[in-house]
Order: structure tokens, then C-alpha cells, then sequence
């Protein structure tokens, strides 16, 4: 009993420190912030930090993994809400998941910046496969009651859900190196209006849909990316 105790707490100080950086990502930015900032905001020892995350990468690593987590749960649950069509549940996925980001977009485009250094290319595809191995299956399973009750028509359903998770990580690096570049172009929301359409039309070619049933992100959620001054 008391090492479940301990595991209880053990968990429960990291996600205090999680919370800790992701609330002062809003008024400093990830690369801004030090391991003292969190320390200071906590009051705990530079001690303590460390008996939970072992350097700032780690730190990193974990808030990621936590967003992977948050999507995964938001793929779950709209994959099992019930009363609705499968190719409904489906795009329902799809467009949670774009406004939950958008939700999230300035401390998103914060981690941007440190997810895509080269130093950080392990972590980013460590992350990437857990996402694979998690979501994948969940889509999967959606979309093989999209194909037993004929609104799909691919012939690899099993696969299908780990390939339409891959198509979404591709579209969210293709959005980053539009983002993160150091002289945006002026015509990026046509450029990223353009890719989403090449996506989208590979997303049902996939799945075997019916062409405009499907779409992995929306017109209005791509402009709140790149309109606006995109990225600050």
C-alpha cells in the first residue's frame, strides 16, 4: 500500500511541476524559462526539481507527452460517443482535436520552437511513436466500423488508423516549418489552404471516402494559424 501511496505522489508533484511551466509559458515562452523560474513558482528546492525531472529536456519530453495524452483521451471519446455515424465520430475526431489546439495555440508555438531543434530529434520521434502505438489503434477500430457499415471502403482498416495518425503528424510539420520560419511568407494562408487540400484529399483516398466527407483540419481553424500575425 505504501508504495501505491508513493507512486500517487510521485505523479501528482510531476503534474504540479507540468502545470507550473505550462502556466508560465504564457507570459515567458518555453525557451525563456528556467529551471529556477519553476522552482521559484513552486517554492520547492532546486532538490525537489530534479528528484522529478533530471534537466530541462526531460521537462519537455513530459509536457509533450501530456499533450499526446490529451489527444489520445479527445480521439476516445468522440470515437465512442454514442448516437451519432461512424464518418460523423470521425471528422467530430478530427475537428476537436484542430480546436483544442487552436485553444492552446500561443504556449503550442512556444514548444514549437524547442521540439524542432536538431538536439531534440530522438525525443520528437520517441513521442511521435508513442502517439502511433496509442491513437492509432483507437482510429482504427472507428474506422472498421466506418468500413462494416459501407461509409468506407479501404481494404486495410487494421492499418488505417495508425496511417491517418501519420498523415496528421506530417501536416502539423508541414505547418511547423511554415510557422517557425524566420521571414513568413505573405501568402502563407494560401500556401497552408493548398496543403490542407492535398492532405485532406489523401486522408479519403485512404479511408476509401467519398470525396469532401472527410477533412483532418477545417478552413476557419487553418486561418487561426496563419492569420493574424501567425507566429509571434
Amino acid at each position: 500500500m505504501a508504495r501505491t501511496v508513493n507512486e500517487q505522489e510521485y505523479a501528482v508533484k510531476r503534474t504540479e511541476i507540468l502545470d507550473a511551466t505550462w502556466r508560465l509559458m504564457y507570459s515567458k515562452g518555453y525557451d525563456q524559462i528556467t529551471i529556477k523560474d519553476v522552482i521559484d513558482e513552486l517554492k520547492i528546492s532546486k532538490g525537489a526539481f530534479y528528484h522529478y525531472f533530471g534537466s530541462k529536456q526531460d521537462l519537455l519530453e513530459a509536457l509533450l507527452e501530456r499533450l499526446g495524452q490529451q489527444s489520445e483521451l479527445i480521439f476516445a471519446q468522440m470515437a465512442h460517443e454514442p448516437g451519432l455515424p461512424t464518418l460523423s465520430r470521425l471528422q467530430r475526431s478530427f475537428d476537436s482535436i484542430g480546436r483544442w489546439k487552436v485553444a492552446q495555440k500561443a504556449n503550442l508555438l512556444s514548444l514549437l520552437r524547442s521540439w524542432y531543434v536538431d538536439e531534440n530529434a530522438v525525443v520528437r520521434l520517441r513521442v511521435q511513436a508513442t502517439m502511433l502505438a496509442h491513437t492509432g489503434p483507437l482510429l482504427g477500430e472507428l474506422i472498421t466500423q466506418g468500413v462494416a457499415e459501407g461509409e468506407l471502403t479501404t481494404a486495410f482498416p487494421d492499418l488505417a488508423g495508425t496511417i491517418v495518425i501519420s498523415l496528421l503528424m506530417s501536416l502539423g510539420d508541414a505547418f511547423a516549418k511554415m510557422l517557425l520560419t524566420p521571414t513568413p511568407q505573405p501568402d502563407a494562408l494560401l500556401v497552408a489552404e493548398h496543403v490542407v487540400a492535398a492532405y485532406n484529399d489523401a486522408l479519403e483516398r485512404v479511408l476509401g471516402a467519398q470525396p469532401g466527407s472527410l477533412h483532418l483540419i477545417d478552413a476557419e481553424t487553418t486561418r487561426e494559424w496563419f492569420e493574424a500575425g501567425g507566429i509571434a
